[in-house]
């Protein structure tokens, strides 16, 4: 960052991350007092609710959602559908509408504009499991709100694009539906597969992120938003709103993906719920859906509170990792063996089955990685917080493309980065929570092994263990996820890694 002048003092540049922390951490503090006197309200009438919410997290328990009963079923009762997420998913609806899971699109009564979309464009053929369950859920009146769980993968991204298409109308040059994501790359995502879902349909989107400093207009000169969705990040979703630019008096329908994160502490809550009450007072009825594939306890109570009169899915913690990846641990002598084991032994193979994101710690290490993998002629890519937001789209799209086989990126892509050719994930350094030493953060490390495997596709996860700080970690989240991670026993033998990575169905 280039230094002031001392005799005629300029304004200080800055990236769009400094002005994009800036921008949110004013509107949480002008939020503060509202958000306090919400929760005030909330604490006040939570007394009756807590015995509620209980209670619905026992019948989540206990409670599962099947297909109709078409195929018998025996006496455990009609199986669930057919597909690559083949988990109990756990449901509890609310009021007195029967729903019935949609074997088939038509079934739940879409646009023949939008069955085009799904067919033509997407290339779909019938519903996963999430879907077959939930679209019938958002879309049959009285339209009730949604909160929904389901693994990374599985189609959920589809459930609420579907729903915001669904229940907008092209005809009105108005804002009709709003998506708030975490990230802008996961915000550019949605909206790319809702322009192409779409497509048929003529509704139009805009995207609400922070603008490129190339891109900077000062949002007095913004025209008002005439798209009929919004897909955006909190802060600046608030912002368009704040300043009368982005209209919420007819939003019908406003979704939160990767709703964990959006509504957890240390994420964007103040934002969120800024918005959702924003909606709620000039909008009137709106539906809410809240989608991750993480729920922590807290979250998810919280949450139970917010959506008090709506449907919910959830997945038992257990059958969270996914099935379909096999995780593996190595341990390792020291950093340097880190990228040794990198380079000759997973790379060896694993370039050949397709592509690798290596998730870090920081931005150092980051940088660090790529150095030392570029240094012996591997193409790497890199990614991180710090980058231009045209410099991160270069990199992601130069990946996508397949120009890159290896990225290297800090937690900025581990929640809803979708590339179906990704089949390797490297943890070379695992998920702790901020300002923890060994305490794991679960929901980060089920969001990246979710990046392989996409879609049911086969994939594999090397966490990388140097230490006794690795090993704490690694078994805390073997215990949370009831799963036992088997081990590569010797670091330096190609023939363990080959084996692994036959074992995950990657090599002949």
């Amino acid at each position: 960052m280039a230094d002031a002048g001392a005799a005629k003092p300029e304004p200080e540049k800055k990236s769009w991350a400094d002005v994009e922390e800036e921008e949110e951490a004013k509107a949480k503090a002008e939020a503060e007092a509202e958000l306090a006197a919400a929760a005030s309200s909330a604490s006040s009438s939570s007394a009756p609710i807590e015995p509620a919410v209980e209670a619905q997290a026992k019948q989540i328990e206990a409670l599962s959602l099947s297909v109709p009963d078409d195929d018998g079923g025996g006496p455990e009762g009609p199986p669930l559908l057919d597909d690559s997420d083949d988990s109990q998913i756990q449901a509890v609806t609310s009021g007195g509408t029967v729903y019935e899971s949609a074997t088939t699109f038509e079934d739940v009564k879409l646009t023949p504009e939008l069955l085009k979309g799904l067919y033509d464009e997407m290339g779909f053929s019938r519903p996963s499991k999430i879907q077959a369950i939930t679209l019938p859920m958002i879309l049959t009146p009285p339209h009730r709100d949604l909160v929904a769980q389901a693994h990374n993968g599985s189609g959920k991204t589809t459930c609420f694009v579907l729903g915001m298409l669904s229940r907008v109308d092209p005809n009105r040059k108005v804002p009709q539906a709003i998506c708030i994501c975490p990230t802008r790359e996961l915000a550019q995502q949605n909206k790319s597969v809702l322009m192409r879902m779409g497509k048929f349909t003529g509704i139009t989107c805009a995207c609400a992120i922070p603008s490129s400093q190339k891109e900077y207009m000062p949002i007095s000169k913004m025209a008002p938003v005439t798209d009929q969705v919004v897909i955006g990040t909190s802060g600046t979703l608030t912002k368009w709103i704040t300043h009368k630019k982005l209209a919420t008096r007819e939003i019908k329908i406003l979704v939160f993906d990767e709703a964990d994160h959006m509504l957890a502490e240390e994420g964007f809550k103040t934002d969120s719920l800024r918005i959702m009450k924003d909606i709620q007072n000039s909008a009137g009825g709106c539906q809410v859906l809240l989608f991750s594939a993480t729920f922590n306890e807290k979250v998810k109570e919280f949450v139970t509170r917010v959506i008090k009169d709506g449907n919910q899915i959830f997945v038992k913690k257990e059958d969270l990792t996914l099935e379909k990846v096999k995780q593996y641990k190595v341990r390792v002598p020291d950093e340097a063996a880190k990228i040794e084991v990198i380079r000759d032994k997973i790379f060896e193979f694993g370039q050949k089955v397709g592509q690798v994101i290596i998730f870090v710690r920081t931005r150092n290490s980051t940088k660090n990685v790529h150095n030392a993998l570029t240094k012996e002629d591997y193409v790497c890519s890199s990614i991180q917080g710090s980058l231009d937001q045209a410099e991160r789209e270069k990199v992601i799209q130069e990946f996508k493309d397949g120009y890159t086989k290896v990225l290297i990126s800090t937690d900025v892509l581990a929640r809803g980065f979708d590339q179906a050719q990704v089949n390797l994930v490297i943890n070379y350094d695992m998920p702790i929570k901020y300002n923890t030493r060994d305490e794991p953060d679960y929901e980060v490390y089920l969001h990246r092994i979710g990046r392989a495997g996409r879609f049911g596709r086969k994939g594999a996860v090397f966490n990388l263990l140097c230490g006794q700080t690795d090993e704490v970690v690694m078994t805390k989240i073997e215990d949370y996820f009831q799963h036992k991670v088997p081990e590569v026993p010797n670091w330096k033998s190609e023939d363990n890694f080959e084996t692994a990575l036959k074992d995950a169905g990657l090599l002949e």
